[in-house]
């Protein structure tokens, strides 16, 4: 099971990921902390002074298009190339935020389902420069803007679909 969780900064998407972890068995990987572990750490640290990954890491935020733009450029010969890196080793991608990598993605089949959070009526959307993608990307739409007790209930209950497809107890 191969799962893309897509959405505005700061809307879920990490927090998805982490109850699919406790509840459905999933692993995940962020797009900012594979690609801070394997190349902008190292494109970015004597630029901003970086003594170790966790700065850099935790200074994302700061230079959201910078990153983006890094990303695009390791991305240019496969516009899936990340998302491969980061399945290979997990079960869910966070985080993608280019329309012509979720695109090409789709086009090579790379993810099972797609996932938009949505937390939009109680939190600000992202700037484009570093996010150009829309919940028209996405199979499914979790909203995000009660509870985190209401957010975890559907999670739960998307968590019980996956793990019946992973055993194959689902009928399509």
């Amino acid at each position: 099971m191969n799962i893309l969780i897509i959405g505005h900064g700061r809307h879920g998407k990490d927090t998805l990921a982490e109850l699919l972890k406790v509840h459905a068995g999933l692993s995940f990987k962020s797009s900012s902390e594979a690609a801070a572990e394997i190349f902008i750490y190292d494109a970015l640290k004597k630029k901003y002074g970086y003594k170790t990954f966790t700065q850099c890491y935790d200074d994302r935020h700061n230079h959201r298009a910078e990153w983006y733009d890094l990303i695009t450029a390791y991305n240019k010969d496969d516009r899936a190339k990340l998302a491969k890196n980061i399945l290979a080793l997990n079960d869910c991608y966070v985080g993608m935020r280019d329309r012509e990598e979720i695109l090409e993605c789709k086009r090579q089949g790379i993810f099972n389902l797609i996932i938009w959070v949505d937390a939009s009526d109680r939190l600000p959307l992202e700037d484009k420069s570093s996010f150009n993608i829309d919940k028209n990307l996405a199979d499914i739409i979790i909203d995000n803007n009660s509870t985190y007790d209401e957010f975890e209930s559907k999670v739960i209950r998307l968590s019980t679909i996956l793990k019946a497809k992973n055993n194959t107890y689902y009928c399509a």
